[in-house]
Order: structure tokens, then C-alpha cells, then sequence
């Protein structure tokens, strides 16, 4: 299965920084988090770009055995 990586306000709101969760796509293994880690973690990843394998990408890509999936919510500083 693939392993999922959360930063920041993700990680926050899903309690923890790595979690190995069921998906052949991005948008199974985010439905599956977002069902294990509640609404709040839901409205989080709705405005974070998503990396497979350190490479951006589509909800629509597929997931392989191994794959890293990160979740990277929005950042600003000054």
C-alpha cells in the first residue's frame, strides 16, 4: 500500500506525520484519509498541493506499492 506524509496543519489535524493507507489513485488514499482523519484534515488537503514520489501530482494519477504520497498545505511568511 501506499504511505501517506503529512506537514504542517495536516499533520496536526490527522494526529500524525505517516500513515499507510489503501488507494490506486491519489484521490482513493485522500478519500481514505479523509475518512480515517475527520473534516477537519478534509478542508486541509481541499487547498494542499499533493507530491507522489517527490513529484507533483494529478488526483487522477495511479499508486503503487511503496509510493510516498505528501500532502503539502499552503505555507505563508513574510
Amino acid at each position: 500500500m501506499p504511505a501517506l506524509r503529512l506537514f504542517g496543519p495536516a499533520r496536526e489535524a490527522a494526529g500524525t506525520g505517516r500513515a499507510i493507507l489503501p488507494g490506486r489513485s491519489v484521490a482513493e488514499l485522500l478519500d481514505a484519509a479523509q475518512t480515517r482523519f475527520g473534516p477537519d484534515f478534509a478542508m486541509i488537503v481541499a487547498a494542499s498541493n499533493v507530491w507522489v514520489n517527490g513529484e507533483p501530482a494529478e488526483i487522477a494519477d495511479g499508486l503503487f506499492d511503496g509510493d510516498e504520497v505528501a500532502v503539502l498545505p499552503p505555507v505563508s511568511g513574510g
